[in-house]
């Protein structure tokens, strides 16, 4: 169990992640929250997700409330899982997934109305020979506290691909681990951000590449604005032993207005011979030329700003592999863009 979760469990604020633990050192959850509030109540899941057109089969957590666990065979599937705050109250989740052969595309979405304070803690185990595929879309509040994590083992052979597309919240966290078995298996763990006003997103990730012959490849993009903070964290340690890792990791992000701010900070710590490992880091401002060619060709100021934001954060997209979700999260990009 977390922090944050064993802290709406006992109600003890001393339990909240601080600035003091280093992976949590610019989203400081016990310095913002004085007082935990009462639990959530139970809720009803809202008619309609974002998701629900394109995939097979539906589920929710709402307040918390709900447990969902899934064993995926030899069958594809695409499940969208919805997960809902509704209120000002206090809610935790530990759904698990086990997917054994077959494909899973988990389309995970994360909504709601009020100033909760949430933890989901999601567990997925993708057996030799399985896939999955998840796009996350954080479209939350701006009141709310959120944390998303999510624990993943991959045994040799597997496949773990991911998005990760957020709007930030008071504070938004979304944490992917994965534990990597090596053996040909394979790790795409990507990442976009579009925040403006006071909003907050922290995406950290950690990937452990345990055995030899694993790969990883990762690239995360964001854009902020207004007084808006971006938080990338990736760190790829590959362990004693586990040669012919190959393991890539880029970060890129524009800002937008003096008052904004990014923290990134890419790590590899390294521990085996034989092995392939790069990873990029800039933060920077729209190209001004780019912007006069574009504005010279009749296009007003701020369609051109948007138009250049969507193609940097379009890379990432067009990385999705579902081709409904992909153009789901192409409208919704654009639409925060423009």
């Amino acid at each position: 169990m977390s922090s944050l979760a064993r802290a709406i469990e006992t109600g003890d604020v001393a339990e909240l992640p601080s600035r003091r633990e280093e992976d949590w050192h610019w989203t400081d959850l016990r310095g913002l929250i004085r007082e935990l509030p009462a639990r959530s109540a139970e809720a009803t899941t809202p008619t309609a997700g974002p998701f629900d057109a394109v995939a097979d089969q539906t589920a929710s957590i709402v307040n918390g409330a709900i447990r969902t666990q899934m064993a995926i065979g030899q069958s594809d599937r695409v499940v969208a899982l919805r997960v809902v705050g509704l209120g000002d109250g206090a809610h935790a989740a530990q759904p698990r997934l086990h997917v054994t052969g077959g494909k899973l595309t988990l389309l995970e979405s994360y909504e709601g109305e009020g100033a909760y304070l949430s933890e989901i803690d999601l567990a997925v185990d993708v057996g030799p020979g399985g896939t999955v595929d998840r796009i996350v879309l954080c479209d939350e509040p701006a009141d709310a506290v959120s944390v998303s994590r999510c624990d993943v083992t991959l045994a040799p052979g597997a496949r773990f691909s991911q998005t990760v597309i957020a709007s930030g919240a008071r504070r938004q966290r979304i944490e992917t681990r994965v534990t990597h078995q090596g053996g040909g298996a394979s790790a795409r763990l990507d990442g976009i951000y579009v925040l403006a006003d006071r909003r907050h997103a922290d995406i950290t990730t950690v990937v452990t590449h345990a055995a030899p012959g694993g790969s990883t490849d990762q690239l995360t993009k964001g854009v902020v604005d207004g007084q808006a903070r971006g938080v990338f964290q990736g760190r790829i340690v590959v362990a004693e032993g586990a040669d012919q890792t190959d393991a890539r990791m880029g970060h890129h992000a524009l800002v937008l207005s003096d008052r904004a701010e990014v923290d990134a900070k890419p790590e590899l710590e390294i521990f085996a011979d034989d092995v392939a490992c790069a990873h990029g880091n800039t933060v920077g401002a729209l190209d001004e030329e780019a912007l006069f060619y574009a504005e010279q060709r009749g296009i007003p100021e701020a369609e051109a700003r948007a138009m250049l934001t969507e193609a940097f954060v379009g890379e990432v997209v067009d990385r999705i592999e579902h081709a409904g979700a992909r153009e789901i999260v192409r409208a919704w990009v654009a639409e925060r863009l423009r």
